[in-house]
């Protein structure tokens, strides 16, 4: 277990260094919200009702609506100015007969652990409360909220119990109260004998939450059965923005280095045609389609120089030019079957 609170019992002149853990958790079967559809989570943003915007979760403070409408704002540095004694002491106040506190005034339960070197006056109290059959009426704060408290002994260790104040337990306020209803004494014995026959010791073992072990025994089953889907991906928001704008960035700089490779480009992508062209009279001898070829060279290479700037054009003429060469080489090896078949008619 985790502490959740860290103070001291305050017993007269005597303080007890305690560690405060949560004596219970919930079993239930828990359930997310989900698109019927296709299984994404549905999940909820704190919007602001006046423009509209998200607010961050730092950003939110406490709001107090006055009866006359007006709205008082509370942050977290007013809270934490209050002057709350309770805020890391639990003072006890009085010690009372347990059977004299109505369990609708039970809250939440903690067990209190020792803390250090506080083990013996630790000891001293709980077996001070269990020799007397006393409870230990306290103040506590947790949560920003402060509680009464019954401190008791139970499988020696100290148990916390928080309580609503007064006022915060509501009075039944109903109809029949004001009626007069009667019942019969025979009615009467007989409900006391069936209560007499179903009395017995509580053993909270002896129960099960029938409803918890009617839930698990249908999903159980649905994942038998195969109804079952994988666990859709969500794209993570934040993410989203990070990438796009990454790509914007990377779209910005290859614009941009795209554009300086368009104005130094031209430069030595037209003498390289102007090579092609001043290569092709050297090749005119030995090979006979050499004009044609030249002039094949020369097209691109003019249409390289009256538009420099598209890369169309420079792909064209690197294209042809060793193209070019290579039809050049070759020319004479068509010659070499006819010498071949000289010889051999030889």
């Amino acid at each position: 277990m985790r502490s959740i609170w860290r103070g001291a019992v305050s017993f007269g002149l005597v303080s007890i260094g305690v560690k405060l853990y949560s004596a219970t958790e919930d079993k239930d079967v828990r359930f997310h919200q989900v698109h019927a559809a296709d299984g994404g989570r549905v999940k909820y943003r704190r919007v602001c009702s006046i423009d509209g915007e998200e607010v961050e979760y730092g950003d939110i403070a406490k709001g107090y609506e006055l009866p006359d409408g007006q709205l008082v704002v509370l942050t977290d540095d007013d809270l934490a100015e209050l002057p709350l004694s309770t805020r890391r002491e639990i003072e006890v106040l009085q010690f009372v007969d347990q059977a004299e506190i109505d369990p609708v005034h039970f809250e939440k339960t903690y067990y209190l652990e020792p803390d250090g070197p506080a083990t013996r006056p630790y000891v001293l109290l709980r077996d001070a409360l269990e020799n007397t059959g006393r409870v230990a009426i306290t103040k506590i704060a947790l949560r920003q909220r402060e509680s009464l408290a019954a401190m008791r002994v139970r499988d020696g260790v100290l148990v916390l119990h928080t309580m609503r104040w007064p006022d915060e337990i509501r009075r039944p306020d109903f109809g029949f109260l004001d009626e007069d209803v009667s019942v019969r004494p025979q009615e009467l014995q007989m409900a006391e004998a069936l209560i007499t026959s179903m009395a017995g010791d509580f053993d909270p073992g002896e129960f099960t939450d029938d409803y918890r072990e009617a839930m698990t025994a249908l999903l159980e089953a649905k994942q038998t059965g195969g109804e079952v889907q994988p666990v859709p991906e969500t794209a993570d928001p934040g993410a989203a923005v990070v990438d796009l704008m990454s790509a914007l960035r990377r779209s910005v700089e290859r614009a941009r280095g795209g554009a300086a490779e368009e104005d130094e480009a031209p430069a030595p992508r037209a003498r390289r045609a102007g090579r092609t062209e001043e290569a092709a009279p050297a090749k005119r001898t030995p090979a006979a389609k050499a004009p044609a070829r030249k002039a094949a060279a020369e097209k691109p290479a003019a249409a390289a120089e009256e538009e420099p700037a598209r890369p169309r054009a420079r792909k064209v003429t690197a294209a042809k030019t060793p193209a070019t060469k290579a039809a050049a080489t070759k020319a004479p090896a068509k010659k070499e079957p006819a010498k071949r078949t000289s010889r051999r008619s030889a």
